[in-house]
């Protein structure tokens, strides 16, 4: 299982767009895929539960995966929600 804590970068959150390549993203990886922020841990593969977080630009989060290929997929997560892939 990997953890990764990131600070959201994205100029206006993770709105319905990100989420959706969030989640098509996720959808390429075997492995199981978390969200944490505050208390509430959500599947990543779910865009309604990425919604339902309200993730805003600056705040942090962490990824969890577990699985074959946690580490890639954390990766190309994290440079998503960091604002660093087009």
């Amino acid at each position: 299982m990997v953890e990764k804590k990131i600070v959201v970068g994205l100029e206006q959150g993770v709105h319905i767009r990100p989420a959706k390549q969030f989640v098509k993203i996720a959808a390429d990886y075997e492995c199981e895929i978390f969200i944490h922020k505050d208390d509430n841990r959500i599947n990543g593969k779910s865009i309604l539960g990425i919604m339902s977080l309200a993730i805003d630009t600056g705040e942090e989060v962490t990824l969890i995966a577990d699985g074959a290929d946690e580490q890639e997929a954390i990766a190309s997560l994290e440079n998503l929600l960091t604002g660093r892939e087009g």
